[in-house]
């Protein structure tokens, strides 16, 4: 395993022409190519509207930095180091050449029309204060927020003519609490909560985080878009990393744990049924809360 490393500067490579993107997508990656590669065609290939795509680095020595500085229509930046999914994110935001922030993990499919999804619900919203995402298929849902179907655990064993001819007609409905990538928010409403912490790196429970900071900025619609939809072979990088104590660091940092967030605040995974209401913490909550920051 490697633990990530904040001595080195992230550079910077704005190269791309892209007047007409609708979407700014950022893609941290790290070692992680082949999943890069199928990650950005299925983006070329699926999308209805043409997007800035930008691209952190992460170390690259897989062969990754070459490929991307060889490809003119894709912006980067890059680390020596794996500088963690904060760092890259909070990067990326300097070469945004559109109005729209989007995260994407570099091992997700973008499915067909996934972006004309999510344009048709920003346009229906008409105003700037959202959190919303795509919904993602996975072999193995980790939250009633995802669909449960297997189309491969792999690239090796990845079955992409079954997945475009079922994906649309996979049953799931609109959510609430809209917090894990694909995710999209106004650059507006990134700036003025500061964009990721850094003080997650390398990433883990940053997700929530971020959550929890628009929640305080005035945000209430958070939204699952369903027909939006990925597929996410699952935290390909994740598993290599050396993680960082976000779930300690959390209750530290809000007095709460993350599912008195997903369940009391967001709703997460519930059907989306308008903007969220004030919280009510029920006490056996509270008391739990409680006892978690006494240790």
């Amino acid at each position: 395993m490697h633990t990530p490393n904040y001595n080195y500067p992230i550079q910077n490579f704005k190269r791309a022409n892209t007047p007409s993107a609708k979407f700014s997508i950022a893609i941290p990656t790290w070692n992680n190519l082949a999943y890069l590669q199928l990650c950005i065609a299925s983006i070329l290939k699926n999308s209805t509207y043409q997007h800035q795509i930008i691209v952190h680095v992460n170390e690259g020595t897989d062969g990754t930095l070459e490929w991307v500085k060889a490809q003119t229509n894709i912006d980067y930046t890059y680390s020596e180091n794996n500088v963690g999914v904060c760092y890259a994110l909070n990067n990326c935001r300097s070469l945004l050449s559109t109005d729209y922030f989007l995260y994407m993990n570099d091992d997700m499919y973008a499915c067909p029309e996934w972006d004309k999804y999510l344009d048709e619900e920003i346009a229906a919203i008409g105003h700037h204060q959202f959190f919303i995402s795509a919904t993602s298929i996975e072999p193995q849902a980790q939250s009633n927020c995802m669909i449960e179907k297997n189309y491969g655990t792999d690239l090796a064993s990845f079955q992409e003519d079954k997945l475009l001819a079922e994906y649309a007609g996979l049953p799931m409905h609109d959510w609430q609490g809209a917090t894990w990538p694909p995710n999209i928010v106004h650059k507006d409403i990134w700036d003025a909560v500061g964009g990721y912490s850094n003080e997650f790196s390398p990433g883990m429970y940053s997700d929530p985080d971020f959550s929890m900071k628009l929640w305080l900025a005035g945000i209430r619609y958070f939204k699952g878009v369903n027909k939006s939809r990925v597929y996410h072979f699952g935290s390909k990088s994740v598993k290599r990393v050396t993680k960082n104590p976000g779930y300690h660091k959390f209750i530290a940092k809000w007095k709460m744990t993350n599912s008195t967030l997903s369940k009391y605040y967001l709703r997460r995974g519930e059907k989306f049924d308008g903007p969220l209401l004030e919280a009510h913490i029920p006490m056996t909550a509270k008391i739990k809360n409680w006892l978690k920051l006494q240790f």
